[in-house]
Parts: C-alpha cells; structure tokens; sequence
C-alpha cells in the first residue's frame, strides 16, 4: 500500500487532515488546492493540525492547481475533498492523472458518485461517506475536531468491477480514523445527507453549533422537520437505513428516534466547540453545499408535485445570507418556522 501514488485533491480542513495522517504514516502523498496561500504556508512551513490533545507538524509536497498540467506520473489513488459542487471540474481535472486502474474516491457530503462515475467511469469510482469536523481559517494551520479515534468513514463499490477493491480504500482510510464497508454506500451517503440536512443549513443560518441546538428556541423543531423530509425523500428515491459513523445496524433498525440517535452520536463525537462547514462558508463569505443538500430534498419533493417546507426554507434563509440580506442569527429560526408554515 505504501508504494501507491496518492494525491489528495482539495486540502481545505478535512483534506488537510486526511493528507496528514497518510503522510504520519509513511505514505506517499501529493496534496493539491485551489488556495494559493494556503499552498505557499504549506510548501515553506509544513502542515498544522491542532486536535484537542495534540498538536501535529508534517512537511508536504504541495501543489496549485494550475501545476497540475506539469504533473508528469499518474495516480493509483486520489481522494477528492473539494466541496460537492466543484465535483464536476475537479474530476474533469484530475482525470488524465488518475492510472487506468486507479480510483477516485469522493470523500465529501452530498451524492457526488454518479457525477464522479460520469467523468473518469465507474470501474474508477469508488463510494465514501465521512464524519469529520476540521476547520480552516489560516494557511497552513487547521483545527481538527475530531481526532482518529471519533472521525468514521464508509467505502463501499458503486460498480460491480471495483467489487472487492472497496478494501483497499478501507485500508488506506484506517490511517485517519474508523472505517466500514457498505454493500450499499448510496443509501449510507443519503443517511449522511439526512443528517447533513437537518445541521448544517439549520445551524448555520443560526449562527450556533451543535451544543447550542438545545438552548435556542425553534432549532430543534427546524431541524427535525428537516430531517424527516430528508429521509422520506430517500425512501422515495429507494435508498434503505443504513447504519453510519460507527453505529451498528441493530442501533438504527426498527427505532423511532433514528434521527435523535444520529444526532447525539454526531455530537458526541464531534465535541462542544466544532463549527459546522456551512458556518465556516458564512464567515468566509461563501458558497455552501446547501443547494446540493436541503436543494437536493426540495427538488426531489418537487418531481412528486410536493413540498419540503423545512428544507425549502433553510435553501431560502441560506440564498440571503450568501446575498448579504441577512446575517447568521438566531432570529432566522423563527423566520424559518414562518415560512414552513405559510
């Protein structure tokens, strides 16, 4: 495994993470992003990544994307940590670099296997879901969440020619944290999506983290509502129950509080002071994946001549705080609850 050509595609704060574990553990890794100064800090200073209990310092061969053209080799494997909508191009970009039995594994929220399967095929694709909370602020330096021991990752094949190669994935995923095989890694990335629906766009336009949801009137109602429109939508879309960030199958059959339970696990797991990556957009100014998750509900609802309320409304609130109409505030709670119910 140690003589595979890695590249990691897409070193924000959960792909810096991931680089650094592998490259701690002796494997051969290019790191590639679209952030020039965080390349340069990276390629003078070596990558950071503070944890709550220790603090890790790996030099790193970084590079731009604009040097990727002069990139010679090819790739065995390459994890794609962009955000979900620059999927499409990152893989239109690494695909003349990925070998011919190579896989490109999307280590990111949303459904993004089919998009990744389209462009370099689905002999090359290989299924991920992740639970990791990392944040980035300033070059070089990233503040890890959830170390190794609380981060989980689920691999599975979307096509039956990677059937059994899903383990060499798992393999190499084991040096960042715990990892399962799905037989049915669609369905375990919509429970992802399940859970990504009801925190990150709720919490987000309230401008509180995880902790804060018990104490802040009508987030609850906003995030529970949002996710049972998530997990209807993927019923509809023929995805089953599958069991994510480590739980087994019997913690998620036949429960009433699935939600409850994915809730408290994430929580647990991710500590008191983790701020989501939708929240991080809102600080940076940026665009979020919101329209690819609570989106992807609504317009699933829609091709039924439905509506997603709570989904619809998060995408809404999302659409004018990225305008700059509104601010992340608790107040967008009881505007969220408004428009749901009229």
């Amino acid at each position: 495994m140690k003589d595979k050509k890695i590249a990691v595609l897409g070193t924000g704060a959960n792909g810096s993470c991931t680089a650094a574990d592998l490259i701690r553990t002796g494997h051969d890794v290019v790191l590639i992003d679209q952030w020039p100064d965080h390349v340069e800090t990276m390629r003078k200073e070596g990558l950071r990544i503070r944890m709550p209990e220790e603090e890790v310092h790996v030099p790193v061969r970084a590079y731009h994307l604009c040097d990727v053209a002069t990139m010679t080799g090819k790739f065995d494997y390459v994890l794609l940590l962009v955000k979900a909508y620059d999927t499409r191009w990152a893989a239109e970009l690494i695909k003349p670099y990925l070998a011919d039995d190579g896989l490109l594994v999307g280590v990111q929220n949303a459904m993004t296997v089919d998009d990744i399967a389209a462009i370099v095929g689905p002999s090359r694709t290989v299924g991920c879901v992740l639970e990791m909370s990392s944040e980035i602020f300033i070059p070089g330096i990233v503040q890890r969440n959830n170390p190794p021991p609380h981060t989980w990752f689920g691999v599975g094949s979307v096509h039956p020619s990677t059937t059994g190669r899903e383990e060499e994935i798992a393999a190499l995923l084991r040096n960042v944290g715990k990892v399962s095989v799905s037989t049915d890694i669609l369905s375990a990335k919509w429970m992802k999506l399940v859970v990504n629906s009801m925190c990150l766009g709720p919490l987000a336009l309230a401008g509180i983290n995880l902790y804060d949801c018990f104490k802040t009137p009508g987030v609850r109602e906003l995030m529970m509502r949002a996710g049972t429109e998530a997990l209807a939508a993927g019923q509809h879309r023929g995805h089953t129950i599958q069991p994510i960030f480590g739980l087994s199958a019997e913690e998620v059959k036949d429960t009433n509080r699935l939600l409850e339970k994915l809730l408290d696990k994430l929580t647990r797991d991710v500590g008191p002071a983790a701020r989501d990556c939708v929240q991080q957009d809102h600080i940076k100014g940026r665009f979020s994946e919101v329209d690819m998750i609570n989106g992807l509900v609504v317009e699933d609802y829609a091709s039924r001549g439905e509506a997603a309320p709570a989904n619809a409304a998060v995408v809404e609130i999302t659409r004018r705080i990225h305008a700059g109409e509104l601010r992340p505030d608790p107040s967008n709670v009881a505007l969220a609850l408004n428009m749901m119910a009229n």
